[in-house]
């Protein structure tokens, strides 16, 4: 549930928002046309693209370049409440407030499949974002000239933090989307836990024709061979490894343990605890 919800404009685009909702609360995020930057201030966030999935907590930051996200807010320990703020890069503002004179950064496209980049607390960062929510409580102290301004400290900051050269190859591909094939995809995904739907989303297909696809490609459904795949790397894990059933369960994309185990023994006839002990007794025999 939504709790607040603001932005500011520039130049008839959003350039923040920020927002406070009660978790859990998912949505698709397409960004075919811009790129973000985005800041946790309470909560955890989740954001899943094409090729990865990566988690930020309370004051993590991640700059994403333009492409296709599914976004899943949390709580956390120490919030139940999710609380965010984003700038927003678009290619025509930054053209336009570099007077078509982008710094060299922005111009050297490199070659990477990094499209997320995450940004652990950093002062400088935190006192940023501290200015922004001023303007957001003061909008009559807001003008093109101020948000000109803060648009270009957030890339000057961001080029100088400690994750400086991660950062530098994304913000100089931010309009440059990566393009993966519909297996390629599902292959990425075999052990992010993302659901068929986020999967649908990704590709850009309804769930419908998402499954017809799957179906064409892998003669059996999305819910059965993603399944599959996961309890295949628990089976290799049960029997290479010394980890716990909670680790194996995370590590294969399972929501929880509870749910692993009880597909493990749907699948296998024994609990994966039970399963381990076995490979442990033929070990030492």
């Amino acid at each position: 549930m939504i709790l607040d919800y603001k932005t500011i404009d520039l130049f008839g685009k959003m350039l923040f928002e920020t927002i406070v909702l009660k978790p859990p609360f998912k949505k698709p995020n397409p960004m075919p046309n811009e790129a973000c930057f985005l800041y946790i201030m309470k909560g955890e966030y989740e954001s899943i693209s094409e090729y990865e999935k990566v988690k930020i907590e309370t004051e993590e930051s991640l700059l994403m370049k333009c492409g296709n996200y599914t976004s899943r807010m949390l709580s956390s320990k120490t919030s139940d409440t999710y609380q965010a703020l984003a700038v927003h890069f678009y290619p025509e503002v930054l053209l336009k407030i570099y007077e078509n004179k982008l710094p060299d950064f922005l111009k050297e496209q490199t070659s990477t499949t990094v499209g997320m980049t995450k940004l652990n607390s950093d002062q400088l960062i935190h006192k940023y974002i501290q200015g922004i929510l001023f303007y957001f409580n003061n909008p009559n102290l807001v003008n093109d000239e101020i948000l000109i301004l803060k648009l270009k400290e957030i890339i000057l900051l961001l080029n100088q933090t400690k994750s400086a050269p991660a950062i530098r190859s994304v913000l100089s591909n931010l309009f440059s989307p990566s393009s993966y094939s519909f297996r390629e995809i599902i292959e990425a995904h075999y052990y992010s836990n993302a659901t068929v739907e986020e999967l649908a989303q990704l590709n850009n297909q309804s769930l419908s024709t998402f499954k017809r696809e799957f179906k064409k490609i892998y003669k059996v459904s999305p819910a059965t061979y993603l399944r599959q795949k996961k309890l295949d790397k628990a089976l290799e894990l049960l029997n290479a490894t010394d980890l716990r059933a909670t680790d194996i369960a995370y590590e294969c994309g399972f929501t929880n343990v509870s749910h692993f185990s009880k597909t493990f023994k749907h699948r296998y006839g024994v609990s994966p605890s039970a399963y381990k002990m076995n490979v442990l007794d033929k070990s030492l025999n």
